[in-house]
């Protein structure tokens, strides 16, 4: 297993992750699988923006990835980013997690960040469990934000201080 910047040459099967995780998961508030375009131009905005995105390889396959991006818009929030990770259906409870998670912490402290925030599904014990590894607190649990699967869903906000 090695842990690598993401190239577009991965984007196809990162594609596939992301609209399993959409189609099968409570990890993505989101409905309908992504196409191909949208993933290039997500992935395009991440390199233009300076975000980095790294990559889980596993014999040549990417099985993982993570990122980071805006945690809002305005200015003021200049210095916090928001994570992503995303995991195989496969692949889970193998660590990756872990080791798509600690490069990112280097480098939103490399950007010069100071705060890291995640937004989890209250039902993703394993997501939750890795943050509180890493020293990400939870901050806020919105109630009934969501709605997939016929449910309502709760999403929590930890946040990891990075000075």
């Amino acid at each position: 297993m090695i842990i690598r910047p993401a190239t577009e040459t991965d984007l196809p099967t990162l594609l596939e992750i992301y609209n399993d995780i959409i189609l099968h998961t409570t990890a993505v508030y989101s409905y309908e699988p992504h196409t191909l375009e949208m993933r290039k131009a997500w992935y395009k905005d991440k390199v233009d923006q300076h975000y980095p995105v790294f990559v889980a390889e596993d014999n040549g396959r990417p099985v993982g990835f993570s990122t980071f991006g805006p945690f809002r818009a305005w200015p003021a929030y200049q210095f916090t980013v928001e994570n992503s990770i995303y995991v195989a259906a496969d692949q889970r409870g193998k660590g990756l997690g872990r080791a798509l998670l600690a490069p990112l912490i280097d480098a939103a402290r490399k950007k010069g960040m100071h705060a890291l925030i995640a937004g989890i599904d209250s039902t993703n014990d394993a997501s939750l469990r890795l943050h509180k590894a890493f020293g990400f607190e939870e901050v806020a649990r919105f109630r009934e934000v969501g709605f997939k699967f016929e449910r309502w869903l709760d999403l929590v906000f930890m946040e990891l201080i990075l000075s």
